[in-house]
C-alpha cells in the first residue's frame, strides 16, 4: 500500500516528508514528483511505509493536519491507470482517409 499526500507546499523536500512520516513508523520510500518543464515540486507525493498498520496510523493522524501552512490531504493511493487504453480506438483525425469523398 502506498500513501498519497496532497496539498503540499512547493518548498517541501523528501527529507521533510520522511521526518513527518517517521513518527508513525519506518519510511520505506518517498516519491516527490517534479514538473518536467520547471523542475518545481508538483504539490503532492507518495510515501511507502514498511507495514500497513504504520501507513494506516499515518493516514488517520495526518489527513487534514496543518503542515507548512497547508492542510494536508492524506489517503491510500489509487492504482495508476494505464493511459494507453486499448479501447480508445487510436488515431482518428484527418490523415490518410482513402474512403473520404470530400475534396479540398
Amino acid at each position: 500500500m502506498t500513501i498519497y499526500v496532497g496539498n503540499l507546499s512547493y518548498d517541501v523536500t523528501e527529507d521533510d516528508l520522511k521526518g513527518v512520516f517517521k513518527e508513525y513508523g519506518e519510511v520505506k520510500q518517498v516519491q516527490l514528483p517534479v514538473d518536467r518543464e520547471t523542475g518545481r515540486v508538483r504539490g503532492f507525493a507518495f510515501v511507502e511505509m514498511i507495514t500497513e498498520a504504520e501507513e494506516t496510523s499515518a493516514i488517520e493522524k495526518l489527513d487534514g493536519a496543518e503542515w507548512m501552512d497547508r492542510t494536508l490531504k492524506v489517503n491510500k493511493a489509487k492504482p495508476r491507470e494505464d493511459r494507453r487504453s486499448s479501447s480508445s480506438g487510436g488515431g482518428g483525425g484527418w490523415g490518410n482517409n482513402r474512403n473520404s469523398s470530400r475534396r479540398y
